[in-house]
């Protein structure tokens, strides 16, 4: 009787029992003939919380892990644990995926193109002259460099904590030009010449409802986009669909960071339809 070949990963980050990232791994795994792993490596149950980072790389590579995915609040930190970087994490300051082989930690970064892929798929026709982006965090970073990535022409990023905003808008123009990326002022003028808006915060999420922004500001010539996925449909996402814009919901990044991460880790292309349908099938399990 022939063995499956054995594929052990895991993720590291803080409150991430809910994350639907290890099913989708397990089970595309499974569908590929995998003996695929995947463990929840939760700071907030270590007594030594974010502190523990370093410790679990070593435990991973002792344990013979292929590779981590890396989420709040260690895409920064973590980095400097690493031997090796893509220019992606590189000009996103951000890893959320490490691949660990031959010995060497290898950091590369699959949220960006997650939401690029989704946005690729999605909104296909969305015109990217003028965005408007709600925060500059985590998702933020990947989400701006994705929207640049795909052609955006400008750029124009809100967020409570300006000196996050001015680091991610002066890191990125570097990279994109300093016209094609800026520090917003004023939401309300930059939404009406926007062609759609990019939300980036964690307002919206179960635990933090509401809006990032006065939602009479959307116009139905406009596309809307998420990075929340649960839920799926947040308050910002209905208003907009009820003022007639595009509109696309946070879970295609979320599965498309999985697809790529799973390529990463394994050597092998992820189905990325069949890692969709399953995700519904997770995300309606848990509605």
């Amino acid at each position: 009787m022939s063995v499956s070949r054995v594929v052990r990963a895991g993720l590291i980050g803080s409150g991430i029992q809910a994350s639907l990232t290890p099913a989708m791994h397990m089970r595309e795994g499974a569908a590929q003939g995998l003996a695929y792993t995947y463990d929840k490596l939760d700071l907030d149950l270590l007594p030594d919380g974010a502190a523990a980072l370093a410790p679990l790389l070593r435990q991973a590579e002792e344990r013979g892990l292929d590779g981590l995915n890396i989420t709040h609040p260690c895409k920064q930190t973590v980095i400097a644990l690493l031997d090796e970087v893509d220019e992606d994490v590189q000009a996103l300051g951000a890893c959320n995926t490490v691949v660990l082989t031959s010995g060497r930690r290898v950091g590369r970064n699959t949220d960006w193109w997650g939401f690029a892929e989704s946005f690729r798929r999605g909104l296909p026709d969305a015109s990217l002259k003028h965005v408007v982006q709600m925060g500059a965090g985590g998702a933020g970073s990947a989400v701006a460099y994705a929207l640049l990535s795909l052609g955006a022409g400008k750029v124009e990023v809100f967020d409570l904590d300006p000196a996050r905003t001015r680091e991610l808008v002066d890191r990125l123009a570097s990279r994109f030009g300093e016209d094609r990326i800026v520090v917003g002022q004023d939401v309300a003028a930059a939404m009406a010449g926007a062609d759609g808006l990019a939300q980036c915060t964690a307002v919206g999420m179960t635990k933090y409802p509401g809006t990032p922004l006065d939602v009479n500001l959307l116009q139905s010539r406009q596309w809307v986009a998420e990075v929340i996925y649960f839920p799926l449909e947040t308050a910002l996402l209905k208003a907009a669909r009820e003022r007639g814009c595009a509109v696309l919901d946070g879970g295609g990044m979320a599965v498309f960071q999985a697809v790529r991460a799973f390529d990463h880790f394994t050597g092998l292309t992820a189905d990325a339809e069949r890692m969709r349908a399953h995700f519904g099938e997770l995300v309606a399990a848990t509605a």
